[in-house]
């Protein structure tokens, strides 16, 4: 079974001792299906450790994400189904609208699921925390894309306190989270640049932004637990900010008309962890038998170490379930393949496989055994 030690030895840019997986995020249908359980509410699968740990457990992680409790930073909100506009629903304008608004306070939100959580994980398995939006997110989403630009103009200090008072309670909720003996590891995700570029220019991202993810991964780090960076875009500009300032040990979200994953990996993996990183629109549009060989093509280049594999991002609804299990398919044919060459061990790896088979309705090609 998948161990939660694998991980910490990718996010050490070592070699694991088996094949690695990683996964943001898996979308409902999955969750209810391989755990056998239905969601209570329309938002519960963030959080609903009962939803989320059997699933990630029975696909073959060595962990489950989640969120540690419902701390956000309320807007006017616009529900989208497929996009998130990044100029509606903000609240904050001007100088009197910052001052009118009720921040969230983080220590006072209910972190109890964690607790709950921790009881039903197995030993050799962790929760990965991450937050409802990062830094730069919830400062958009409060304020709006195209203000947020005028405003770095107009008024530096104005947005400097917004910043600061949502990176300090990112903070906040972080700290709390990494109160519980159960959490192996935390997630800061927030999405920086657009294809071409980021989204804020460099120095605004180091002056606003970083110093509160640095805050962030100091403190994790303190606690004896790895960061992970969840950011999508173009980072070419900021990834020496990303590895040797704000210091996270492993790098998530890769997209091929960005910069292929093999390419970062290649260029990035002796000084950050390669996180996941097929794109989703190859895992989307490709068939079973290429998405396979693209992961073992990817598997066989990471031996080198520092690498998990994972979609790009996630896996949405829009992912076909067939073409998500032929890449992880492909991950538990290299860990039966490396357990053969070890010996008899490899005995209580192919029983997994077969109780996964008599058990699960998988994609056929997942678990040949032959």
């Amino acid at each position: 079974m998948a161990s939660f030690s694998d991980l910490l030895r990718v996010l050490d840019k070592k070699v694991p001792n088996e094949p690695t997986l990683f996964e943001f995020y898996l979308n409902v249908p999955l969750l209810e299906e391989f755990s056998g359980k239905k969601r209570a509410t329309d938002y519960d699968h963030t959080w609903n450790w009962e939803l989320i740990i059997p699933a990630y457990k029975r696909l073959g992680y060595g962990y489950a994400t989640m969120l540690g409790s419902q701390f956000h930073f309320p807007t006017n909100t616009v529900h989208q189904k497929s996009t998130i506009s990044l100029n509606e629903g903000f609240v904050i304008t001007d100088r009197k609208s910052f001052q009118a608004y009720r921040w969230p306070e983080a220590k006072k939100e209910d972190y109890s699921c964690l607790a709950k959580a921790e009881k039903i994980l197995d030993k050799d398995k962790k929760l990965i925390v991450w937050s409802n939006g990062g830094v730069l997110e919830n400062v958009i989403s409060l304020v709006g894309y195209e203000n947020l630009c005028f405003m770095l103009y107009e008024d530096r200090e104005l947005a400097a306190d917004i910043f600061r008072e949502v990176g300090e309670r990112l903070f906040e909720y972080y700290v709390e989270c990494l109160r519980y003996d159960g959490v192996g590891a935390v997630i800061c995700n927030d999405d920086w640049g657009f294809n071409s570029q980021t989204m804020l220019s460099p120095n605004d991202l180091r002056e606003f932004v970083f110093p509160y993810h640095k805050k962030i991964v100091a403190y994790a780090h303190k606690c004896g637990r790895p960061a992970i960076l969840h950011s999508c875009g173009n980072l070419d500009e900021v990834y020496d900010d990303i590895i040797d300032d704000m210091k996270f040990d492993g790098k998530h979200s890769y997209q091929d008309v960005i910069e292929p994953v093999e390419e970062a990996y290649d260029k990035l993996h002796d000084r950050i962890a390669i996180i996941g990183g097929i794109d989703m629109d190859f895992v989307a549009r490709k068939t079973p038998q290429e998405i396979e060989a693209r992961t073992i093509a990817m598997l066989e280049k990471g031996r080198q170490g520092g690498y998990a594999l994972g979609t790009g991002n996630s896996i949405p609804e829009y992912i076909p379930k067939e073409n998500y299990l032929a890449m992880i398919g492909a991950l538990f044919r290299a860990k039966r393949k490396k357990r053969a060459a070890q010996g008899p061990q490899s005995v209580g790896f192919l029983h997994f496989l077969y109780n996964l088979r008599q058990k699960i309705i998988y994609f056929p090609a997942m678990l040949t055994l032959s």
